[in-house]
């Protein structure tokens, strides 16, 4: 257990001055990435904190994803919060809405020697509320558009450009589909997580921007789903469910079969090893306006923590210390939102594939999980009105009215 004792203790005695006594910080952190895989990394990064701040120590606690957050809200429940505590987004805003994180604006105000520029601004905002900083951005992933460079140039298509829209995809992909050889122009899975990014490129949401409307059913969005399913049942250049023969796209794409394929960039590693082929990533192409997906996770100080400075300090350190990044970079442990090209060159540097900018260029146009308090069931509900529009058995229109009106009793 890590506990701040207040270092500056006036001891008044009968005839004495007054004696400062600093007195060592320690801080409980707990944390769902580092385990199992970047336990070393997490040491690592701990060491350098403490060589850096001698005066405050770091003790933590793991648990697997499936089991972190329950085991969160018991400890916060029963008052033995942590001091510090990682958070995906999703969960960020339940924890937020409950109370439960701590206002890290009067420790940034009064921290004269530090500037939040160090992050990227889109990045670090997803983790505020009402104008308020819950978190600091620890590490994040998009989705952004692959494509196989040798079924373009055979092709003879020009590669994507930061200013293709939906139609330039459609174009190209019709050109690099090729049904007797089994190869497919585009892909982009029909479902809830692709939806509203797909949405998002042309100007829709599935809410009103405080979220006390839902707009699913709205033209911007009917016109959205329409485009995702044509793709399958009208232009025939992505492939059924049945002609997938049960792999997964990312099996498809590395075994050339893929021309096109919105995927994340976790799959850089795979794909540089097992991908026999020359390819590489672009923005992906909107419609009224680029959109890409933003998945993070932040690091938040316990409301309810006595610690909170040094507990600050440490998360500080954690997401935009230029040791804790290189570590972070170094062991792949997924990517720091810091906006310095210099914090991350080690990273843009690695050869494959080569556009690597891209991954930082996509936060600028980021959109954020629709979170709701009902997560669970708006997710259900959206998921099954777009998989019966996948398979032809209601019309976009249709699927998005039923999807609105279920959906509006739990918002």
């Amino acid at each position: 257990m890590h506990k701040l004792t207040i270092g500056l203790a006036a001891l008044l005695l009968a005839g004495a001055t007054s004696t400062a006594v600093l007195a060592e910080s320690t801080v409980k952190y707990m944390t769902f990435s580092a385990a199992p895989d970047y336990i070393s990394q997490l040491d690592a990064t701990i060491k350098a904190f403490e060589a850096a701040h001698p005066d405050i120590k770091v003790t933590y606690e793991t648990a697997a994803f499936a089991d972190y957050f329950t085991k969160l809200q018991t400890m916060i429940a029963a008052g033995q919060a942590p001091d510090a505590f990682e958070l995906n987004y999703e969960n960020f805003v339940s924890f937020a809405n409950k109370g439960a994180l701590a206002d890290l604006g009067p420790l940034l105000s009064s921290d004269k020697g530090f500037s939040t520029s160090i992050y990227n601004p889109t990045a670090l905002a997803a983790f505020s509320q009402a104008g308020k900083q819950y978190g600091l951005v620890e590490s994040f992933s998009n989705v952004v558009l692959f494509y196989n460079k040798d079924l373009f140039d055979k092709a003879g298509v020009a590669y994507p450009t930061a200013d293709w829209t939906w139609k330039d995809e459609l174009v190209a992909a019709q050109k690099l589909t090729d049904s007797a050889a089994g190869v497919w122009g585009d892909f982009a899975p029909i479902q809830f997580w692709e939806f509203y990014k797909t949405i998002a490129q042309n100007g829709g949401s599935i809410f009103n921007a405080d979220k006390t409307e839902v707009t699913l059913d709205s033209p911007a969005n009917v016109e959205a789903l329409q485009w995702m399913v044509d793709k399958v049942n009208k232009y025939h250049v992505t492939p059924t469910d049945s002609e997938m023969g049960g792999q997964g796209d990312g099996d498809l794409f590395k075994a050339g079969k893929i021309a096109m394929l919105r995927t994340g960039i976790w799959m850089f590693g795979d794909f540089a090893a097992n991908a026999k082929f020359n390819w590489d990533i672009a923005l992906e192409p909107g419609n009224t306006q680029k959109a890409h997906h933003f998945f993070a996770n932040g690091v938040a100080v316990s409301a309810t923590s006595a610690n909170q400075q040094a507990a600050y300090e440490w998360l500080k350190f954690l997401t935009s210390s230029k040791d804790a990044v290189d570590i972070r970079i170094k062991a792949g442990w997924e990517l720091p939102a810091v906006s310095d090209p210099a914090y991350v060159k080690g990273y843009l540097d690695q050869p494959i594939p080569p556009s690597r900018k891209v991954v930082f260029e996509a936060l600028d146009s980021a959109v954020t999980p629709p979170v709701i308090n009902n997560w669970n069931q708006l997710t259900d509900i959206v998921g099954k009105e777009l998989e019966a529009a996948k398979l032809g058995q209601k019309t976009p229109q249709q699927a998005l009215t039923d999807a609105a009106a279920a959906v509006r009793p739990i918002l």
